[in-house]
């Protein structure tokens, strides 16, 4: 018997997806470098399935059937270009090797081409949804080699969530090259953003207006009946009823929160790109901010809140948190979906903006009813420039604007750190103003630097310079954005 497919790492998103493939009607062969793991899936939960153990990567490519397939499930970065190194004169043109982890984008389009130069196919793919999504169904986001999803295609929609009154695969070819793991980077930003914004509303109803955990739950249990019915805000209620032998376990948790990259790496591709996505950065300062706990309990000794005096309705203080939390939402998916169109044509990659939105609407953590908005938006308008600009969802906002303001006012005067919620207005406020200071900035740059500047009252893309000190010539530095 050959396998339909080969997984390498059986950690715990391998062994899940090696046991969705199993019972999808899918023969797997796997393969992990350290073997006793192996012998213990076989004989453990894969027993009397399809599975097919294998101790060599050279018995795991005998056993599969042409073309060869063959998933790796390992630690993004140099293990990855090793197991490739290793692979690589095992198998012939044709073959297809999928990267399942959270590579770096250009990294996966470098080892596509190093892939096709020997005649074989690449395959990058965003996997999310986490141990239950890739039991259960993940949400998929495979781009590569050209001829790379025709052989994948039938595994990978029968494995993946379903969404939708037609149960719609959340699984899609996203594009060639890098553009499947540049749209998981861009999702995980997203991530990032949305836990960031949960935090802060939680962070007011703990320390402003004195909530417990079982205040808290209901709070949350509330709100995902409603607009921001998520996964996110799921958990999160489910997280406020978990106690232990010492109470509430969030209790006990200290406030160091981890990041593995992903949220950084796409604020560095939207820097790279020139893009405004200050939530999804500031998400990613948060965290940074969060890791000095020593520096910040010695300062919690030191340094004074100096708060406002604000008046406390809880009601009122709640309502206004939903739907501050709703807009800030609307702008994190609004900033992410600018970055991924802006690499999209730089690319090439003809990035279909609904689809995406389409995937990402099961199985991955950023599910939501939500994304069924996005997902309209972007077949009302193929070309959309910005989600602020689809009539949803600038009548969402607009509805929502004053409880936005109250509650970034209400965060800030009583001294709660709100770095997400207060930028994500910040973007929307910059975003629709037809004039910002930025001409007094301009001006201040060819003060010192000569850097020049356009005129209003002259066409786009003429430069001038300004004598300001009198002192200076008619040389101007050469005009250029990085």
């Amino acid at each position: 018997m050959k396998a339909d497919i080969g997984l390498i790492g059986l950690a715990v998103m391998g062994e899940n997806l090696v046991m969705n493939m199993e019972s999808k009607g899918f023969t797997v062969a796997v393969f992990n470098r350290d073997t006793k793991k192996v012998d213990a899936f076989v004989e453990g939960r894969g027993k009397g399935k399809n599975i097919i153990g294998t101790r060599s990567l050279e018995e795991l490519v005998a056993a599969l059937k042409p073309p060869r397939r063959v998933m790796l499930m390992i630690k993004a970065g140099s293990p990855v270009d090793q197991m490739i190194d290793n692979l690589i004169p095992l198998l012939t043109p044709g073959d297809i090797v999928i990267d399942g982890g959270n590579s770096h984008f250009p990294d996966t389009e470098r080892r596509a081409g190093r892939l096709e130069e020997s005649g074989m196919l690449y395959v990058g793919t965003g996997v999310s949804g986490g141990e239950e999504g890739a039991l259960l169904g993940p949400a998929i986001m495979p781009g590569g080699s050209d001829g790379a999803w025709a052989p994948l295609e039938p595994i990978f929609t029968a494995i993946s969530a379903k969404a939708g009154d037609a149960n719609d695969p959340c699984c899609a070819w996203i594009g060639p090259g890098g553009a499947g793991h540049f749209v998981k980077m861009v999702h995980n930003g997203i991530e990032y953003g949305d836990m960031q914004l949960i935090c802060e509303a939680y962070a007011v109803m703990r320390d402003v207006l004195g909530m417990g955990p079982d205040e808290i739950h209901s709070v949350f249990d509330e709100w995902n009946r409603g607009p921001l019915c998520s996964y996110l805000i799921e958990i999160t209620r489910d997280i406020f009823t978990a106690k232990d032998g010492d109470g509430y376990v969030v209790d006990t948790i200290l406030d160091t929160a981890g990041q593995k990259g992903t949220g950084k790496w796409t604020s560095q591709a939207a820097l790279d790109e020139g893009i405004p996505l200050t939530l999804i950065s500031e998400a990613v300062f948060a965290r940074a901010l969060s890791a000095v706990k020593e520096e910040r309990t010695a300062a919690s000794t030191v340094l004074g809140a100096g708060t406002l005096e604000a008046a406390i309705d809880k009601g009122r203080v709640l309502k206004d948190l939903h739907d501050a939390l709703y807009c800030s939402k609307i702008m994190s998916y609004a900033q992410g979906y600018s970055l991924m169109a802006a690499y999209s044509a730089e690319k090439g990659w003809n990035l279909d903006m609904g689809a995406i939105a389409m995937i990402w609407r099961g199985g991955c953590i950023i599910r939501s009813v939500f994304l069924g908005r996005i997902m309209e938006a972007y077949r009302r308008d193929p070309a959309l420039s910005n989600l602020l600009l689809d009539p949803f969802f600038k009548d969402a906002v607009g509805e929502r604007l004053g409880a936005w303001r109250r509650a970034v006012v209400f965060g800030v005067s009583t001294g709660v750190s709100m770095p997400a919620m207060a930028s994500a207005l910040a973007y929307y406020d910059g975003y629709r103003q037809a004039r910002l200071p930025a001409n007094l900035l301009q001006a201040q740059r060819d003060y010192f630097g000569a850097h020049q500047y356009e005129r209003t009252d002259r066409p786009r893309g003429e430069f001038f310079h300004f004598n300001w000190t009198g002192r200076g010539g008619s040389t101007a530095s050469t005009m250029y954005n990085v």
